[in-house]
Parts: C-alpha cells; structure tokens; sequence
C-alpha cells in the first residue's frame, strides 16, 4: 500500500500550459524489470540550460466544452455528438485543419451537419456534429473550445553532435485532464532566462519562472513529441553551454551514490548540485523511472527546496559520464524524485535519422 501510494504523489516537473487554455500538462510512466542493455559507446554534450518550448500540435486540440442557449432550448452539439475534452479534431467535412480560427469560420459558414474527425488516444474517430445559433451573439457554434498551440519552460538534457539532436525535459507533454500525449506538429526550441525560483514543499510542487528570448533564433526545431522526451532539430545556433563532451553511461555502469545534476535557477548560468543515486532500477524496455535520486546539496536545498517544476530534463552525471535525466518530483517530499536513462532518450531520438 505503502509503495501504490507514494507513485502517486508524482508530477512531471515540467512547467508547461496551453495557450489561453488549460493548466500544467502531467503525464505518465510504465513499470521497470530488472535487465542491461548494452548499448555502444556515445558522446554527448550535457545541457542543463533552461529552454523554452513552443509547438503547434497536429490538428487543434479540444481544450474544453461548453452549453450554447438557442431560442428553444440549452444543448451542446459536440458534447451530444461524442467529442470529448482531449480530442484532437484532425479534419472538418474532409478539410485538415490547424489553427483554431480555422474551425470557428467553419463551424460559422456550415449550412448543415459537420463530419468531424478526431485522434483520441491510438484511435480515430468520426462524428457528426450539427451546429446551433447562440442567441446572445447570433453566430454558429458546436459547443467546443479549441487550441493548436503550446508553450512552457523545461531543462534541456544533452546534444548529440553526431546527429544534429536537442532531447530535452525526459518524459512528454501531454494534454491534462486527459493524460493524452500530444502529436508535435510545429515548433521550436528557445533559449530561456530564469527569472525567479518558487519554492517546493511537501505537497505543493515549486516551479521555475523565465522568460522565452523571441528576438534570437531559435536553438532547434521540435521533430518528435514522444513519452521520453522532446526532439528537436539543431538549426546551428548554440544553446550557450560550456561543457565538455561526455561518455554515455549505459546502465551496467551506474551505481547507487553519490552523482550530480545540471541545471539553471538563475538567469543563464548552468549550475552543478550533488544529488544521491538511491536506487537503479534496470530495465528491458523504455522507461522514465529508471533512476530515483534524492537532492543533497545544501544550496539548492535552500533556494528550491529540492526539485521544482521547470527542471524536467536535467542532466544527471555520474563518474564524468551522463547517465540520464531527472523527469519527475515527489509531490510529497520534493528532494526526492526519479530519472529516465540516457540510453533510452539516445534510442528514442534515432527514428528520426533513420
């Protein structure tokens, strides 16, 4: 009981939110088995840099729902119809859309049913949806609020200069309410300053606060939203990192003790704070809890109390090798939380050069 109660006071420390829509975006991790797996030798440059993330998702995404009052009744068609909060609305009567202005003009114009498709989950669904007349504004609606864009700050966890990757925050970014992944679309990777540390304390998660550099260039492009990370293109501007190429640690050369994470609590400046390895677990398959780690160092204590929101993607090192990134805090004790392994995030990234 004791074990089902503490994997549930976790969060994905990654501060993120839909644009004018819903709050932070959590999401999930899987089950560990003991096992190695043996992965050649790869350099990495380890980050550590605070980053911004701003991305389209494929389609525009159902964000909430509303009731709309006609002349006779009060209804909400796409609630009726079977769109729910998550959904990813792909296409309109055959037409792909991508923005939400797209589907306002033609739910607007539409002189009868609208055949709706959308992605939930792994399935994709088709629904017909008959617009109503709000009689307070007059126009057509279908009783659904839609968004096609995120944003939000996290830590960037390495580069790989072998194949032009950026991997960044070790887990997704998911839809909220639903714990659905969402499919990347356009995006980019910003350089980040961090402006103020709100403390974490038992049960109420800290956060990092920063502001995106809009006027620079971008340090990537957002190729791959997948459950172990963000993946992003590199488009030759440096994130501003200092550090020296490191060996990956494959996971037969991890070990419990002491180690180090990477990360930024103020401005641009990457920091290094002591960290405990207290637990490996090994594992056959891909997973984000590979690592659990408690925070030591004294500084960072102080200033944060731990691990906050904001440092999803930290670099863990270990031995002068990156064995991994930090994904998640203990809601209830945030000088505790658990990491993903380098090896995993290499192994995702390389769908997309292959």
């Amino acid at each position: 009981m004791k074990k089902h109660i503490r994997r549930s006071l976790l969060v994905f420390i990654l501060t993120i939110a839909v644009i004018g829509g819903a709050g932070v975006i959590l999401g999930q991790t899987d089950s560990t088995q003991e096992a190695v797996r043996v992965v050649s030798e790869k350099i990495l440059i380890p980050g550590g840099q605070s980053v911004g993330i701003r991305m389209n998702v494929k389609g525009v995404l159902v964000v909430g729902l509303e009731e709309i009052e006609t002349d006779n009744e009060i209804v909400n068609p796409g609630l009726d119809a079977g769109i729910q909060v998550g959904d990813m609305i792909l296409s309109i009567n055959g037409q792909e859309v991508y923005y939400a202005d797209e589907v306002t003009q033609i739910v607007e114009k539409a002189s009868g049913s609208l055949e709706i498709q959308v992605s939930r989950k792994d399935q994709i669904l088709d629904f017909s949806v008959e617009p109503v007349t709000d009689r307070n504004t007059g126009t057509k609606k279908i009783g659904i609020w839609v968004k096609e864009k995120i944003a939000g700050i996290g830590t960037l966890s390495f580069y790989d200069p072998e194949t032009n990757i950026y991997a960044a925050l070790g887990h997704g970014i998911y839809e909220s309410k639903t714990d659905t992944l969402l499919q990347a679309g356009e995006g980019t990777l910003l350089k980040t300053e961090v402006r103020a540390v709100k403390e974490g304390e038992a049960g109420i998660p800290g956060e990092i606060r920063g502001i995106f550099y809009e006027d620079e260039a971008p340090l990537g492009t957002v190729a791959k939203n997948s459950q172990f990370g963000i993946y992003c293109i590199g488009t030759g501007n440096e994130a501003g990192s200092a550090a020296e190429p490191m060996v990956m640690a494959t996971q037969d050369q991890i070990e419990e003790g002491p180690a180090k994470i990477l990360t930024t609590i103020d401005g641009n400046k990457v920091e290094s704070f002591d960290v405990l390895i207290t637990k490996v677990n090994r594992q056959k398959e891909a997973g984000s809890r590979g690592l659990e780690i408690t925070v030591t160092d004294k500084e960072l204590l102080g200033y944060c109390g731990g691990i906050v929101q904001g440092m999803s993607g930290s670099p863990i090192i270990q031995n002068d090798r990156i064995i991994g990134a930090v994904t998640h805090v203990f809601v209830n004790d945030p000088t505790k939380g658990y990491g993903i392994f380098a090896e995993w995030m290499v192994e995702e990234s390389r769908s997309l050069t292959e």
